[in-house]
């Protein structure tokens, strides 16, 4: 679960540049659950570790999005080693991927040709979470 501050942003980054689907929503007084994942049709190898079916449950406490003074909530790396650091997709092609978040504007936190790792990068979703981003690994 990710606490987020505005659904609007957050929704549409995890299903128009991720193509997540949203599958659920929750809503009660003070907070509303957003429930998504990839679509299963599309998942043809679930037999591996990076094939398989996840949800992604975003959290929106109300208010959130019009209050002027909220910092936001904590990404887990703002102080390395202590606890949350980043969710992770799987994709056909990193670079192709990379490519395609650029065009749209995602902003990174590591592209494939930063540093030593150059066959994944870091995306950041709107309230700065780090998503990395990975070949999917599927068996010949």
């Amino acid at each position: 679960m990710l606490r987020i501050k505005d659904p609007k942003p957050s929704l549409r980054f995890y299903t128009e540049i991720l193509g997540m689907k949203l599958v659920d929503t929750k809503e009660y007084d003070s907070f509303t659950l957003y429930f998504l994942c990839f679509d299963p049709e599309d998942n043809t190898n679930a037999i591996t570790r990076f094939g398989r079916e996840g949800v992604l449950e975003l959290t929106h406490n109300h208010g959130t999005e019009s209050d002027p003074n909220f910092q936001g909530y904590a990404n887990g790396n703002s102080d390395p080693g202590r606890g949350f650091g980043h969710i992770a997709i799987a994709v056909d092609d990193v670079q192709k991927a990379c490519d395609r978040f650029e065009t749209l504007g995602v902003k990174f936190q590591k592209r494939p040709s930063d540093g030593k790792m150059k066959h994944i990068a870091f995306v950041l979703d709107p309230d700065g979470y780090w998503i990395e981003v990975v070949k999917g690994y599927y068996p010949a």
